[in-house]
């Protein structure tokens, strides 16, 4: 029988503060001496571009909702104050721990590697010299500078690394643009020893401070960073009725709104107060940083030893047997369902079906939807291509994909004018599916052919993105599928779905289902278990169903690689559930869902997280794994991962981050490396 359920006080993890947890994750892999000195220093630059984006969308978000009245915001239960001042808190904690890792670690490991970063107390004369002529030929002409008289979030641009000096004698603000974008972060100094030696850009303009503004009493330049607010997409977090009280609150909103004032540590206080003053900021949104910001340009940082030990090792994709054998693609699915792994596996063999597609005489037609579109790429090439040879090619476009929005729109643009049907944003919801469907004509009859992923049609992210890929010729999906791309040309208003599982349709009720179908078994001292993977746990249904199937003996196993809502291990709400979290190389994003139901397992991969958004407010698909062959591969690595004692950390009532210990027995596993030489033995 069910134990009853009562919510406690350990119900549900605060969404903001538990992603911070995760970039935390993140942090701790920067600050892993086991990891390439290189490597650790991608790791800093991805905390701070995950923070950046953090600020721009969810501090942006608390801060407007603390412009709402709290008629409106308490039956939401939003308390934004309190959740801003425990976010701040948290976030000085890392960037203490960013700056002792930078300082105490990074630094001086590149130095024992003959690659130094000189501060101005360090330039010998010879260097000063160098950078004064330096500044003057490349830099001095083109440089952005301007008063602080009437300045607003307008006279920045988003992320961009700005100095700012003061005028002690006429009290006036002055403003330079620190030219990365023209120059690079990071300059080259001279040097006799043999040794690389190099210097931040932000300090070649500081000792040329007295030429930048020869008419101020200007002695020294201060780093600042300015965040602002990006669009606000409250339908993500909210439902009904609400969403338009809140939107109706922030009718007077303006997006680009400053968020946070990053400054340099010792930044006087009378120059703080006079930037706070100018661009109307409370003191909560004054962060004290250290003395560099934008650590995302270390993602450029220069290798001048080129030393294979001083990053990861060469993880080069594996070929895939029966994509290279094939002469046709086509072929090879209509046989039987294939699958990809990436970035283990190589991306273009996918571009290598779409190519054949557009060339294919046979081919009536190819549907797809795109949600973030590479500027260039040969998958977008060979739909030009398909076009150019006279092919039906209809592209759903995304428009609302935040940050790729403008670049998704050329996009649509460039397919239109070659002649695609293109639809923008379905109403109200988004398109976050990873879907690819065409048709053939083939004898006498016209075969469907479908692609299902969980992550984007991108050839850059495919190489970092740790996502799974099935070609399929199966009409009981391809039949679900064209019902799929009749709702989105806005053919079909309710889909009559037999197989996959699509939101906001029948993902959450089949999900539902599933899980309750597991407590039945429990229910009946019959073996039952869940093991699921995602990005993101956040849907408070969801996890109340997941603490009642723990309740009723559900063995229940999570790897979540972001923020996770679900607090386990509490008793009497969650003794049989297990979280964990793996952070390594490549970033997690395939969503894989298995239930044990008394020995004949069905697992489920697609694009959806259990997030109120991807189940309720999105265009999302999800497949059951009909090949056995590919059942059997596919929870093979669900295996491998949660067996990780290397790179898996335990999510905890806590959100701890303590690592998954080794077992003496067990030997180490980590995971993504053990995948990547499971998938080479099949080759």
């Amino acid at each position: 029988m069910e134990a009853k359920y009562q919510k406690q006080e350990f119900t549900f993890k605060d969404r903001e503060l538990d992603w911070l947890r995760f970039n935390d994750r993140v942090l701790q892999e920067a600050g892993d001496p086991s990891n390439p000195i290189y490597e650790r220093l991608k790791f800093l630059a991805i905390f701070s571009s995950n923070l950046d984006e953090f600020f721009k969308v969810r501090i942006s978000k608390l801060r407007q909702l603390k412009k709402v009245d709290k008629k409106v915001r308490k039956p939401l239960g939003l308390r934004p104050n309190r959740t801003l001042k425990l976010l701040y808190r948290e976030i000085d904690r890392q960037q203490q721990n960013f700056g002792t890792i930078y300082n105490n670690e990074i630094l001086p490991e590149l130095k024992k590697n003959n690659i130094h970063m000189l501060e101005i107390s360090d330039y010998t004369e010879v260097q000063k010299s160098e950078l004064r002529a330096y500044f003057e030929e490349h830099i001095a002409d083109s440089l952005t500078t301007f008063h602080g008289d009437g300045i607003s979030a307008d006279s920045f641009e988003e992320g961009q690394l700005y100095m700012v000096g003061y005028d002690q004698k006429t009290e006036v603000l002055e403003f330079v643009k620190v030219p990365t974008d023209s120059q690079g972060r990071f300059r080259k100094l001279k040097a006799g020893d043999g040794g690389d030696y190099y210097t931040f850009l932000e300090d070649v303009l500081k000792l040329n401070v007295e030429e930048i503004f020869p008419d101020r009493h200007i002695k020294t330049l201060w780093n600042i960073k300015i965040s602002k607010d990006a669009e606000l997409y409250l339908d993500d977090d909210y439902q009904g009725e609400w969403v338009q009280q809140i939107y109706d609150a922030l009718a007077k909103r303006q997006t680009g709104q400053p968020t946070r004032l990053l400054y340099e540590r010792g930044m006087p206080t009378v120059l703080r107060k006079k930037i706070k003053v100018a661009l109307d900021l409370g003191k909560i949104d004054l962060m004290e940083g250290g003395k560099r910001h934008n650590f995302r340009d270390f993602f450029s940082f220069p290798d001048p030893n080129k030393n294979p030990m001083m990053k990861f090792e060469p993880m080069p994709p594996l070929g895939h047997k029966a994509f290279e054998q094939c002469g046709s693609i086509f072929d090879l699915v209509k046989e039987k369902d294939q699958l990809l792994h990436f970035p283990y596996q190589d991306f273009r063999y996918l571009e290598d079906w779409i190519t054949e597609a557009a060339k294919d005489p046979q081919l009536i037609s190819i549907h797809i939807s795109l949600y973030r579109i590479a500027k260039e790429s040969r998958l977008t090439s060979a739909l030009i291509e398909a076009l150019d040879n006279g092919k039906e090619v209809t592209i759903f476009v995304e428009a609302k994909a935040r940050f790729d929005e403008e670049n998704n729109i050329i996009w649509g643009r460039k397919f239109e004018e070659k002649g695609a049907k293109v639809y923008y944003s379905f109403p109200n919801i988004k398109v976050h599916s990873k879907i690819l469907y065409m048709e053939r004509q083939e004898e006498d009859r016209i075969r469907a052919y479908a692609y299902i992923g969980t992550g984007n049609f991108n050839a850059t992210t495919a190489q970092i993105y740790c996502d799974h890929a099935l070609f399929t010729a199966n009409p009981k999906v391809t039949k679900d599928l064209n019902q799929v791309f009749g709702i989105l040309k806005r053919e079909i208003l309710l889909p009559k779905l037999k197989t996959l599982l699509i939101s906001p349709f029948n993902l959450r009720s089949r999900f539902e289902q599933l899980i309750l179908r597991e407590m039945e078994h429990a229910k009946n001292d019959k073996p039952a278990l869940i093991m699921a993977k995602m990005n993101s746990l956040e849907d408070k249904e969801m996890i109340d169903l997941l603490y009642r199937a723990s309740n009723a003996g559900v063995k229940i196993k999570l790897l979540v690689r972001g923020f996770c809502c679900l607090v386990p291990q509490v008793k009497g709400q969650s003794e049989n559930i297990e979280v964990i979290s793996i952070v390594d190389r490549f970033l997690e994003h395939a969503r894989l869902f298995l239930f044990h139901n008394h020995g004949d397992e069905e697992l489920y991969m697609g694009s959806a997280d259990w997030m109120t958004r991807n189940l309720d407010k999105r265009i999302e698909v999800v497949t059951p794994i009909l090949d056995e062959d590919i059942f059997g591969e596919l929870k093979d690595i669900i295996k491998i991962q949660f067996s990780d004692n290397t790179k898996a950390r335990i999510i905890d009532r806590a959100s701890s981050n303590e690592y998954v210990l080794q077992d003496r027995n067990s030997g180490k596993v980590r995971s993504q490396y053990d995948i990547y030489q499971y998938l080479g033995s099949k080759k």
